[in-house]
């Protein structure tokens, strides 16, 4: 768990990444805190079923770098946004990170909070040493996120500017 002062960034159980997937405010229950009006995009989705759980489920890896981290606003007492670690660091000690912040927390500094509170927690993993991130060239916010957080702009390939941040 990660604490920010106005979060607190849990990472999902394999029990509460079925119930995330399920979208009946399960997870909610199960997390005590305020039912949302969540939803899950196609493409989370599909992540969840194709690389999260079976990550997650697999004793061998770090589910830390596997699991889906949801945010909890403290005073709301609701989950605002999530991130994804894709996957354990490279040989290079490179981690990727995806996130979305949902619609009615927009505008908030909700997302720059969460990133910032994971690029602390990958701070004191020793066997990590960059973090990157990928954006849409027309998602003004999310690369703001990453700036406001120190990452550089290190390249672009078709739709998508590239970011990297050195721990």
């Amino acid at each position: 768990m990660i604490e920010t002062e106005r979060l607190i960034i849990k990472p999902l159980s394999f029990e509460q990444l079925m119930q995330y997937a399920a979208c009946d405010q399960s997870l909610e229950k199960s997390l005590g805190v305020e039912q949302s009006s969540r939803t899950i995009s196609e493409e989370l989705k599909e992540a969840l079923e194709q690389t999260i759980l079976p990550a997650v489920a697999d004793g061998s890896k770090n589910y830390l770098f596997n699991t889906l981290w949801t945010a909890i606003s403290k005073t709301g007492n609701c989950m605002v946004g999530d991130l994804c670690i894709m996957g354990e660091p490279d040989e290079k000690g490179e981690i990727e990170i995806g996130y979305g912040i949902y619609e009615e927390f927009q505008k908030q500094g909700f997302m720059t909070e969460m990133v910032g509170g994971i690029i602390k927690w990958a701070e004191s993993q020793p066997i990590v040493r960059c973090i990157k991130a990928s954006t849409n060239k027309t998602n003004i916010a999310s690369y703001r996120v990453l700036e406001k957080n120190r990452f550089i702009k290190c390249g672009e390939s078709g739709e998508l500017f590239h970011w990297t941040l050195t721990l």
